[in-house]
């Protein structure tokens, strides 16, 4: 095994277990086990569940390999209807998944933070993670949130966070670079920029028409250094002295073989720096909250 794929975890936004994306035609449950299987057999270090719905949950821990080298991460629930009801789903959504603890819970909104329970669900997620329910206590940010300012204001043990070859915000400015050096796990997110690299410039939506030449540009940077879209995103990621973890999609077996093939490729030896975009516009990280965790 490469030594990069061990820095490769697994979402499961993509697994279109509530109707979502599906696979060859397949059903998605005979899907997502070939999957799992394929990130266990590669050595792949962590699944995020992301925000799953109980019924994709109990999906997950239906076809989950046992046992498996795969550290589970699942979401907290949103805490504006108090620490007891964020404890209630935390407890159900490990029963959903079959586990009797999990590595880590993750707030999947920074700003749950700041509502008047906040503190209250946060104190009680630590609590959890004390009676050995979990092993970390994390914050899903965006860069917008200021994950630098978040580590040090609540310390969670690990922060999860966008970072692509095309946003590179977060690593130019060195609030994860401030994040780790707290100490705190570093677990990136939204490495393929919801496939923005991988559309020709016909099909890139118009609302990011201005940063069609910049991508055009990427592109044949990327080509000239005899290498793809796919491997150039993933090597730039999994690089990252920053980055723990690197948390990529897949919606079939295909493509997560993909993937791991990719990330078993040296990294290609390219001017990383001069592929990132400064379009607000486009790598506002904002505009992607509807879309896969790790797109």
């Amino acid at each position: 095994m490469h030594p990069l794929v061990s820095k490769l975890g697994l979402g499961t936004a993509q697994f279109g277990l509530d109707g979502g994306a599906a696979g060859r035609g397949r059903p998605p449950e005979l899907e997502v086990r070939e999957i799992l299987a394929i990130a266990a057999r590669s050595g792949l270090s962590v699944l995020d569940t992301g925000a799953a719905s109980a019924h994709a949950e109990a999906v997950l821990g239906s076809v989950l390999p046992r046992p498996s080298c795969l550290r589970v991460s699942i979401k907290a629930p949103r805490g504006d209807r108090g620490p007891d009801f964020v404890e209630a789903e935390a407890r159900a959504a490990l029963a959903r998944l079959g586990l009797t603890g999990a590595d880590s819970i993750v707030v999947q909104s920074a700003g749950d933070l700041f509502s008047p329970s906040g503190m209250a669900m946060w104190e009680r997620l630590f609590a959890l993670r004390d009676a050995g329910l979990f092993n970390r206590v994390g914050i899903s940010a965006y860069a917008s949130d200021d994950p630098a300012g978040l580590a040090r204001r609540f310390r969670p043990d690990l922060i999860q966070a966008p970072v692509s070859l095309l946003d590179q915000r977060l690593l130019m400015d060195g609030s994860l670079a401030a994040v780790k050096a707290l100490g705190i796990e570093v677990h990136l997110r939204s490495v393929f920029l919801n496939g923005l690299l991988f559309l020709p410039p016909d099909r890139v939506p118009s609302q990011y028409k201005s940063a069609a030449a910049r991508l055009s540009r990427a592109r044949r940077m990327i080509a000239e250094g005899r290498s793809d879209p796919l491997q150039a995103a993933l090597g730039f990621a999994l690089s990252r002295p920053e980055a723990d973890a690197v948390i990529v999609g897949a919606a079939t077996a295909a493509e997560l073989q993909a993937v791991v093939a990719a990330a078993s490729s040296p990294p290609p030896d390219l001017d990383w720096d001069d592929m990132a975009l400064d379009d607000p516009d486009v790598v506002d990280d904002r505009r992607w909250q509807g879309s896969q965790t790790a797109a």
